[in-house]
């Protein structure tokens, strides 16, 4: 009925000569059209980070060159390059995340690479990291000498420092040299070696001897030894090592030593007199015997008693000896006497 009625409003329009065409809003429901805001929303793009790296020494000095390498999470290189005159280098226009940074050369001969580290780069940031190459070690060589001849020791230990930090604990080998590295803080250092342990039959070098040393340079310590005096172990009987000399002889007779000293002839206990001073004491004296080896001081000098003694017993000796040749004569001639009658 509705649908009738619309349709004869139109054809009584035309008859009128007015044609318009108005659809009724009304007579068709309307569809309701999708919006742009009812599907899901795209994220916005990530912002970029960067990384800015200072290289240096342990002196503090910048390091240009030195040769850097940026790997991604997953092992892909994400960036390289060489710092400046200033020591420094930026990577820039990194997603965020975790990178790993690897220093492939120092560019100096006098220092050492540092291990890989990780790099966390955040969005819209820069972060700044400084790498410090410590310099290379110095390469030292030990050798311990006889003094005398040169000749290298085995078994002298050493220690060698600065200030007052012992670095290295060093013992000569076989050939007499022993090797090892040292630290170096510096373009140029200097050391200290002092030996701890002499070698065998050796004296101890007590003196302490400083030395320099360069980054990556050899350098050679020689410490010098010096034989250990022997000194003779002592008599373990206590005899003495010394030989007694003898006493002087008295004059006019040579001395014999006490070997030669006659027993005493009383058979007493009393010690023997020396062999020197019986000769020299006239026959029938009583006076006490002086000690071997001196004199009695009585004020008066003994040569001419010494000597009349002596020409006495001389006197007496020819005597018996003429009386004894005039009893020999006096027997021959009687035996002469009684054989010829």
């Amino acid at each position: 009925m509705h649908a009738r009625l619309v349709r004869s409003a139109a054809i009584a329009v035309a008859a009128a000569g007015t044609f318009t065409w108005a659809p009724a809003a009304s007579a068709e429901p309307s569809q309701p059209t999708p919006s742009a805001s009812a599907g899901p929303a795209e994220a916005p793009a990530p912002d970029a980070g960067s990384v800015e790296i200072t290289t240096k020494d342990t002196a503090g000095n910048a390091l240009p060159g030195a040769v850097l390498l940026l790997l991604d999470s997953a092992g892909q290189e994400a960036g390289h390059g060489k710092t400046d005159a200033q020591g420094e280098l930026t990577f820039s226009d990194l997603a965020p995340g975790v990178y790993r940074l690897k220093e492939t050369a120092s560019g100096s001969p006098l220092h050492e690479v540092v291990a890989d580290q990780d790099v966390i780069v955040t969005p819209g940031a820069t972060t700044r990291l400084t790498i410090t190459d410590p310099f290379k070690a110095a390469k030292v060589l030990v050798q311990a000498k006889d003094d005398k001849t040169g000749k290298l020791l085995p078994g002298a230990t050493v220690n060698i420092g600065t200030g007052t930090s012992t670095l290295l604990t060093l013992t000569t080998g076989a050939k007499g040299t022993a090797s090892g590295e040292l630290p170096m803080s510096s373009r140029k250092a200097q050391f200290w070696v002092k030996e701890i342990e002499a070698p065998d039959g050796y004296d101890l070098y007590k003196p302490t001897k400083t030395f320099t040393a360069d980054p990556g340079a050899p350098v050679t310590v020689t410490v010098t030894n010096a034989k250990t005096t022997t000194t003779p172990k002592p008599d373990p009987s206590g005899k003495p090592t010394h030989t007694p000399t003898d006493t002087p002889a008295s004059p006019g007779k040579p001395n014999s030593g006490t070997e030669g000293a006659a027993p005493s002839a009383s058979g007493s206990d009393t010690p023997e007199a020396d062999s020197s001073s019986t000769a020299a004491t006239p026959v029938g004296d009583s006076t006490p015997k002086t000690p071997t080896g001196s004199l009695a001081h009585t004020g008066a000098d003994a040569t001419p008693w010494l000597i009349g003694g002596a020409a006495g017993l001389i006197a007496a000796g020819g005597g018996a000896l003429a009386v004894a040749r005039r009893s020999r004569s006096r027997t021959d001639s009687h035996t002469d006497d009684s054989t010829g009658s």
